[in-house]
């Protein structure tokens, strides 16, 4: 007979695996739109569509009380940081391959060790911090300095999803430390409230693209162009991004509440062979030998450093608990 216990984790694998889906559809989505729209323009209308999602949960798991809070102030923090984390995020996948990016962002639990080790005085042992380096290496191959460098661009650009990873483990960290507990719906609702001041902030301070530096700066064009109305074709990708964010923040976080991360955290890992997949069916982007080298020393590290932390029962908290809107 199966035990509540083992109902619970075969739930939780189910939704973050749907998360995971709805993460890579997300992504391609935005890769997709990066070349007509301005990115805090895409995440406005995709949060605007989201949050009405969430509200829905929200209200199936006890209503409007549920939004109660002792700690406003980290909230808003949290969600600031996630805000910057996605910004990030998003202006290198303008610009860089689907897996690429990806693959980047799995750095992010060799950050969380590295941050608890550096900031929260946890114990890390010379297999795990060689874990880490290794997987930061694997960055390096990536940009593949034997040469005349990546076909893809200069290293500050294999910069920005690393530096995506670093923020969000931040935020993990954050929420380990300080202890918040919130449900999945309500945590969901307070970090899409962020990403929509801030895009609404961007809008009133460079909605018309007086700040926008032009095509020849990829990124920041992606960032800071001005918005424009979506065509009738447009705005199915625009609607379908905002279904997706409301998707991912709510089994993402509902997942991580239901099971052990011991037991889920490992097939968040599904999201970069669909990145992948999905960057070759809809861009023809097929990772190089250097891109494939990086991919394993990531993932072989981050797979590492993960079990080290199950057995030594100090499993981390994934960079997408309780918080991802990707």
């Amino acid at each position: 007979m199966t035990s509540q216990s083992d109902s619970n984790i075969a739930r939780g694998i189910t939704l973050v695996c749907i998360g995971v889906f709805a993460i890579s559809i997300n992504d391609m989505l935005i890769k997709t739109l990066s070349g007509g729209y301005p990115l805090h323009q895409i995440v406005f209308t995709r949060t605007a569509i989201g949050i009405i999602l969430s509200f829905v949960m929200l209200h199936l798991e006890g209503g409007l009380s549920l939004l109660r809070t002792n700690r406003p102030g980290l909230h808003i923090l949290r969600g600031l940081t996630l805000v910057a984390a996605n910004m990030t995020f998003f202006a290198s996948l303008a610009v860089l391959p689907l897996g690429l990016t990806t693959a980047l962002f799995f750095v992010g639990p060799l950050f969380i060790t590295l941050f608890s080790f550096l900031f929260l005085g946890e114990k890390v042992g010379p297999l795990r911090l060689g874990a880490i380096v290794f997987g930061f290496m694997g960055v390096v191959v990536m940009q593949e300095p034997w040469g005349e460098g990546s076909v893809y661009g200069p290293p500050w650009l294999f910069a920005l999803p690393v530096i995506a990873d670093s923020l969000y483990a931040a935020m993990a960290v954050m929420t380990r430390a300080l202890g918040v507990k919130s449900t999945a719906a309500a945590l969901t609702i307070y970090n899409q409230l962020m990403f929509l001041v801030v895009s609404t902030l961007f809008f009133l301070v460079v909605g018309q693209g007086q700040a926008d530096p032009g095509p020849d700066a990829p990124s920041l064009h992606f960032l800071l162009r001005a918005w424009t109305w979506p065509t009738d074709q447009d705005w199915p990708l625009f609607i379908l991004t905002g279904v997706c964010n409301g998707i991912i923040a709510y089994c993402i976080t509902a997942a991580y509440r239901m099971a052990p991360s011991a037991s889920i955290a490992p097939f968040e890992y599904i999201g970069l062979p669909l990145a992948i997949f999905l960057g070759w069916l809809f861009f023809a982007e097929w990772p190089t030998p250097a891109i494939w080298a990086g991919c394993a020393m990531i993932l072989g590290a981050g797979l590492f450093v993960f079990l080290r932390e199950r057995q030594k029962g100090k499993v981390i908290v994934p960079k997408r608990t309780g918080s991802h809107t990707r």
